[in-house]
């Protein structure tokens, strides 16, 4: 991809599969000064007590709410568990709010070279359509699989189901813009996002001088 000319920040999309290394990798970009939306702290921000999904939630499926009046995601997660129907009627409470999350910080980011969206069903949600560039963050299988299962409470059983909600890290990858390995380390990851933001804004980098 070249450099976005005109107006408006790039926008990167930023992905990756479970156990990938993405969080840390958006940390990257935040570090450089990357302005970085967390498509998991804007939803973890509306499930919360007060938050703008968490009354439609408890509506649409009783018994989910904690004694705050957030979102308890175990309760909801068994609730919408191998149940299509009820998937589909939370996405259509979550996604709109979610889309207008991002749309109030890429207005409080207007005048950036460079923004971030870091969301890890990127391509699953059609995302990647609202994007400039797209980097995937990817590993191994075998890494990816040793990762998630030394996470607390993570089983082979929710480590599958996971999975089978992702698209495949290969098919990711084959659709990127970039790709970032971390299994080669952070040190080498932290090379290729410096690349990546210097490709990126390197026609904002020049100044532009006047005829007059």
């Amino acid at each position: 991809m070249t450099p976005k000319a005109g107006s408006g920040p790039v926008i990167l999309g930023l992905t990756g599969s479970i156990g990938m290394g993405k969080s840390a990798t958006a940390r990257m970009f935040a570090d450089r000064g990357i302005p970085v939306h967390d498509a998991d702290a804007a939803v973890h921000a509306l499930y919360g007590p007060g938050g703008a999904a968490a009354a439609a939630i408890g509506a649409a499926f009783p018994g989910v709410l904690d004694g705050d009046g957030g979102v308890d995601r175990t309760r909801l997660r068994a609730a919408v568990l191998d149940a299509p129907d009820r998937m589909a009627a939370l996405e259509a409470i979550v996604h709109p709010l979610v889309r207008a999350a991002s749309t109030d910080f890429m207005a409080r980011h207007a005048a950036a070279a460079l923004v971030v969206l870091d969301i890890p069903l990127l391509y699953e949600t059609g995302g990647a359509g609202r994007c400039d560039a797209v980097v995937v963050v990817s590993a191994p299988p075998e890494i990816q699989r040793a990762r998630v299962l030394a996470r607390p409470g993570m089983t082979e059983a929710a480590f599958a189901a996971i999975l089978a909600k992702q698209m495949p890290d290969a098919e990711k990858r084959a659709r990127a813009d970039f790709v970032i390995d971390t299994s080669r380390g952070f040190p080498a990851a932290e090379a290729e996002v410096a690349r990546i933001v210097e490709h990126l804004t390197a026609d904002r980098a020049e100044p532009h001088h006047g005829t007059g």
